[in-house]
């Protein structure tokens, strides 16, 4: 099973184990027992959705994935897929490719694509829109957090304490001094002062959730924190304190290796990414949790980037994969060759004077000197590709009067903003 987050795929395990249990064509059990397998922090999850459904008629059981030796007699060992499949259809996604690299790219793709589809159900989140309340991403741009390695003068950063002000030190936190923690504070003040929303707060480190928590305390948020130092049992209770409408907490802080897959944090409505993954899975994963199935408000999505650094060559390389993606899985064509491989090398070069380098490299046609003139394509929505959203060099046009806020208030903090829906509300329907 290969859906996209929220379409039911635990239900329809469920519904297989149950089917398997009880039924056969020799009218008597097909299998006597079962085992799911699936991440810690998701065991109760899978616990309670077995009651809900089925009344704690049967134990959790198991899933496995197909054998190696099929796998290689359908694709080939790892050494031959790359040669026949990968290599031949990475080129031709190159946007630098040759049209004879383009073909034989494309035929690979084809030919990868009916072996796949013998064995992959894959459905997207596209069919769950009219159900679900919008969902509005943004993707924001502004212009460190490396005190302690100055201190210790590690390498690479020698001599590179002068730089930080006068009686600066880590134990405080001091959003001035970070674009992104800039940016964050006046998200979250705007937030708490113009609506009810509660936030979740996604971040790969933990280091980055100490942060979080300083300036929570700071700002006096009541707030709950999950990463992978807390218990399963206590995992739970902290999920289901915070999604409760009569809890206090304002902010859900989330290390997105512990708890970015199967949690539903429905309790927020607000998310922000603060720093990008390399896997492009893990952040859709980690943005899934508050659009999911019970959310009753509009959701909105923020996700932070430093303009013209390696965060930003990390997105690309987000979107390259989503684009390949969408190429072998979700078998779509036409896909857009935005960025060339060399491109997406050059992971440690710093532009300091562009506003995005993401929309450099798009060459946009909708935005004349950076600065959009023609809207998108009729159609567009969060699942299109990057050159189809809307490019902001102002809060004008934003869809978010939080994010709208917090520009004004950060002054030169935000630099650009794409931004997308993920549908038209249907009315009525809200």
């Amino acid at each position: 099973m290969a859906d996209e987050m929220g379409l039911g795929k635990t239900l329809q395990c469920i519904t297989l184990m149950w089917t398997l249990l009880r039924q056969s064509p020799e009218c008597k059990p097909e299998i006597e027992k079962a085992v799911v397998v699936s991440p810690s922090s998701l065991v109760k999850n899978w616990y309670n959705e077995v009651g809900k459904w089925l009344g704690g008629r049967i134990q959790p059981l198991a899933i496995d994935g197909g054998s190696k030796d099929e796998i290689d007699r359908k694709l080939g060992t790892a050494q031959e897929f790359k040669k026949h499949f990968e290599l031949p259809i990475l080129k031709s996604r190159d946007a630098a490719a040759s049209e004879v690299d383009k073909q034989l790219g494309e035929e690979r793709l084809r030919e990868l694509i009916s072996i796949v589809n013998r064995c992959l159900i894959r459905r997207t989140s596209d069919i769950l829109s009219k159900y679900l309340p919008v969902k509005i991403e943004q993707v924001v741009c502004y212009p460190a957090l490396i005190y302690d390695k100055c201190v210790a003068e590690e390498d690479g950063f020698e001599g590179t304490l002068d730089i930080f002000p006068p009686g600066y030190t880590s134990k405080a936190v001091e959003p001035q001094l970070s674009g992104k923690m800039l940016v964050l504070d006046y998200i979250l003040a705007m937030t708490r002062s113009r609506s009810s929303d509660k936030v979740v707060l996604v971040s790969n480190y933990t280091q980055t959730l100490d942060l979080f928590e300083k300036l929570c305390r700071a700002r006096r948020y009541l707030y709950v924190r999950l990463d992978g130092t807390m218990s399963i049992k206590k995992r739970a209770k902290v999920v289901e304190r915070f999604n409760s409408p009569s809890s206090p907490d304002f902010v859900f802080m989330l290390s997105s290796k512990a708890g970015g897959c199967g949690l539903n944090l429905i309790g927020a409505n607000r998310l922000v990414m603060f720093d990008p993954d390399w896997n492009p899975a893990n952040d859709e994963q980690a943005m899934a949790r508050v659009w999911r199935d019970g959310q009753k408000k509009t959701c909105y999505i923020y996700r932070l980037l430093s303009a013209g650094t390696i965060e930003e060559k990390i997105f690309q390389r987000q979107s390259h994969k989503k684009a390949l993606s969408s190429c072998v899985v979700d078998e779509e064509q036409d896909v857009e060759r935005h960025f060339s491989l060399g491109e997406l090398k050059e992971l440690f070069t710093l532009d300091e004077a562009s506003l995005s380098d993401t929309h450099d490299r798009l060459h946009c046609r909708r935005c004349v000197n950076s600065r959009q003139v023609w809207p998108p394509p009729d159609g567009s929505d969060c699942t299109s590709d990057l050159a189809q959203w809307n490019h902001s060099t102002d809060k004008r046009g934003l869809q978010d009067e939080v994010l709208q806020a917090a520009w004004d208030a950060s002054s030169t903090a935000i630099t650009f903003v794409f931004h997308q829906r993920s549908h038209e509300e249907q009315r009525g329907l809200h």
